[in-house]
């Protein structure tokens, strides 16, 4: 575990004044986001996880389509790895697409403290790009709670100097390399393990005060580098739990969702703002023209203005404007259509299920919940090999927020919203930004066996219910709780 610095930046006629805040963090292999793991499609990993750390964790492979016995999830796949034990994962990459991976095990908290990473597996198109760059977006506290998260005070170097000098496209050895001590965040306006909230102070993010780029605030950030004529690509990925606003203020292509390839992307204009939620991923492209502009993110929280980064066009001498009136990039606009989409609203499904995402108190304590029940009561969803499932996604919830749904073990295609089917190129993903009022019609082939979670990628959410198992008939269960572990899958 180490300590990662955030420094905020004020601005002003005299310069740039530093106002440096540290922020505890827990690592993997001494960095957040964690070591960027970068492979070719087809290649096999094997990736050792080493837990330093004084509390049980796990590694979940966030969007990569794998077995079920390396998905990662405490209690469901594996049990948590204990400290001071060992654990490993070994899977090959056949998709190509920009992933993650993050601790599983009491995930909103470790999410929250730095237990993350990117995972991108190259295609051979990557090849074509210039420049291609990770932007990894999330929040953090600056006055979390002082309960402290122990651990063991000495760091075994030269073992990480030597753990980091592997080779990713055949194994990755990850450690969570750890300091004196660390600080658990307050998770002020959410329920603790007991609950204790009211519905109004539930999806509370104020005490998110500082946002960050690739683990830095504008200003720490150094400028992605690019040159006129290059073709660039940007893999955005929200690792926090509130959506953003990202503006890009030239022409670009969105190229792919959640890892997954838009056909024949449309040109965005410079005026659009692309929505990115928790747990999601946003592949563009764009040509650089010669310019110099930043990508900053539009909100209302004071944090915003911080959550932003240069481009700097080695020949630029003209900094691009921001557009005043801005448009939402919307699925409808990403691409065309195409005759082979995977699903369509006049499919003959095999199994239909609608899921109601809300909020209530149950027994005194304040949950949310999936079609009234909270995890582990809700009932499982049960789909046979080979089904072709449809989920209708409601969020009823009372205190307008938001849920990122995210499908472990599978990708599914975006149907309709509110009633409209969506038009143009087919839009598969694995995670699903249901806001306030909203409903989605998704679609996707149960063609990978196994228990897998669908849950809130707002962790904060899916600690306190909303989550559901989809189990396939006739699986041959290979896990069993050995009783060792207090297993805390989200």
């Amino acid at each position: 575990m180490g300590e990662s610095n955030h420094g905020k930046y004020i601005k002003n006629q005299g310069g740039v004044t530093s106002i440096h805040e540290k922020v505890d963090a827990w690592t993997f292999n001494g960095s957040v986001p964690g070591q960027p793991i970068r492979v070719k499609q087809g290649e096999a990993v094997r990736i050792t996880l080493k837990n330093n750390i004084n509390e049980p964790v796990s590694i979940h492979w966030h969007g990569i389509p794998l077995s079920n016995t390396e998905d990662g999830i405490p209690g469901v796949t594996q049990d948590a790895v204990l400290p001071g034990e060992e654990y490993t994962y070994e899977f090959v990459l056949d998709t190509p697409g920009t992933y993650w991976y993050h601790s599983h095990q009491n995930g909103v908290e470790q999410l929250d403290m730095g237990l993350y990473g990117t995972f991108i597996v190259e295609s051979e198109d990557d090849k074509n790009y210039d420049r291609d760059y990770m932007l990894v977006l999330d929040e953090w506290q600056s006055n979390p709670s002082e309960m402290q998260m122990g651990g063991n005070d000495e760091v075994d170097t030269d073992k990480q100097e030597e753990d980091q000098k592997g080779n990713n496209n055949d194994m990755e050895s990850m450690d969570m390399n750890q300091n004196e001590s660390a600080s658990k965040e307050e998770n002020k306006g959410f329920p603790n393990k007991n609950g204790s909230s009211s519905i109004m102070e539930m999806d509370d993010m104020s005490s998110y005060d500082i946002f960050t780029i690739n683990g830095k605030t504008y200003g720490e950030n150094e400028p992605l580098k690019v040159k006129k004529g290059d073709r660039v690509k940007l893999r955005f990925l929200n690792a926090g739990y509130i959506a953003h606003q990202i503006h890009i203020p030239v022409n670009y292509k969105v190229t792919h969702v959640d890892g997954q390839p838009i056909n024949q992307p449309n040109d965005q204009g410079a005026n659009k703002l692309l929505e990115v939620a928790p747990g999601e991923r946003y592949d563009i492209e764009f040509i650089a023209t010669g310019e110099d502009f930043t990508i900053d993110c539009h909100g209302d929280m004071p944090a915003a203005k911080d959550m932003k980064i240069d481009v700097d066009d080695e020949a630029g001498d003209q900094v691009l404007s921001h557009a005043t009136n801005t448009e939402d990039v919307t699925f409808d606009s990403l691409g065309k259509s195409t005759t082979s989409s995977p699903f369509s609203l006049d499919d003959q499904f095999d199994v239909e299920y609608s899921m109601d995402l809300g909020v209530e108190m149950k027994s005194d304590e304040l949950k949310y919940t999936i079609n009234g029940d909270a995890f582990p009561d809700v009932p499982p969803l049960e789909v046979k090999m080979g089904d072709k499932v449809k989920l209708t996604l409601t969020n009823v919830s009372k205190d307008n927020s938001s849920h990122p749904m995210h499908l472990h073990g599978h990708f599914f295609q975006v149907l309709s919203k509110d009633g409209n089917p969506i038009e143009g190129a087919p839009i598969l993903k694995d995670t699903l930004n249901v806001k306030a009022g909203e409903t989605y019609e998704v679609a996707f082939l149960a063609d990978n066996p196994g228990n897998w979670l669908v849950h809130c990628h707002d962790l904060h959410h899916a600690s306190t219910g909303m989550v559901m198992i989809v189990k396939f008939e006739n699986f041959k269960e290979f896990y069993k709780d050995t009783g060792k572990v207090e297993n805390d899958p989200e």
